[in-house]
């Protein structure tokens, strides 16, 4: 679709709700241009369909707020409040067509060798780099975890080389901690092409959904991602610890202290 067409159709994705007939979905009529929900694996424009509707809503404020840097989506949200990029990220993330075979790209080349390379980075990661497994944080399926870790399936390669490549020069960032761009500092370009090939490669289940948790705490914490909720057994015990002792409690406890301060 040519540019001036999309940037004639992005006033709409603002126009205030009028008429009875009118529909979230006739207003996204200039995102649906690019990220249509049944898609055809563009090389350029990622599949949203069906990802975490946290992570959606990340990344358009991330491109309102020039955290992200691509003229046409900056365009096309800068006026929009959070409320309404809650509703856009909420309207995609609701909808799971197929997954498209994703263009081969660059990686229509890649050897056993690097496929191989790619396929440990993805379910193991690197200790001696101090990579992770991208499997810790984006689940082990590679469907995303709700409710903000995206799926990595259904990507073409030479979009995963491009994003990869925004980490590194720092135009693509998020809340801090920012673990991806220090993950693809990490990175060689090597090591992003294999990775990249062998997720593009991957097959995606026609029913894949985000997963609901991660099995394990994620290895590096992620602003973009909210910190767990403290579970009822979590909180009593830190109201315990912030309590003030009383009584012989207090006396014992007071002694302890003194003892382990003069160890110091």
């Amino acid at each position: 679709m040519p540019i001036f067409a999309a940037f004639s159709l992005a006033a709409a994705i603002s126009a205030a709700p009028a008429a009875a007939d009118d529909t979230l979905e006739q207003r996204l009529a200039a995102c649906l241009a690019c990220h249509s929900v049944k898609e055809h694996g563009d090389v350029y424009f990622p599949r949203i369909a069906g990802k975490p509707a946290g992570y959606l809503y990340n990344q358009l404020r991330n491109f309102r707020d020039g955290r992200r840097h691509y003229p046409m989506m900056t365009y096309m949200v800068t006026q929009l409040p959070d409320a309404y990029l809650r509703e856009i990220a909420d309207y995609f993330a609701a909808r799971h067509p197929p997954y498209a075979t994703a263009a081969a790209g660059s990686a229509g080349g890649a050897g056993a060798a690097q496929l191989a390379r790619g396929e440990a980075l993805v379910r193991q990661g690197d200790t001696g780099k101090k990579i992770p497994a991208c499997v810790a944080c984006h689940g082990a399926a590679l469907t995303g975890v709700e409710p903000a870790t995206p799926g990595l399936l259904g990507l073409p390669s030479d979009y995963i080389n491009a994003q990869f490549g925004n980490w590194k020069n720092r135009s693509r960032r998020a809340a801090a901690p920012d673990c991806m761009a220090d993950i693809a500092a990490r990175l060689s370009e090597a090591d992003v092409a294999a990775v990249s090939a062998w997720l593009s490669k991957q097959p995606p289940d026609a029913a894949a959904r985000p997963a609901t948790s991660l099995p394990a705490p994620a290895p590096l914490a992620c602003g973009s991602v909210p910190a767990p909720a403290a579970s009822a057994s979590d909180r009593a015990a830190h109201a315990a610890a912030a309590a003030p002792a009383t009584g012989a409690g207090a006396a014992s406890g007071s002694g302890a202290s003194g003892a382990t301060g003069s160890a110091k």
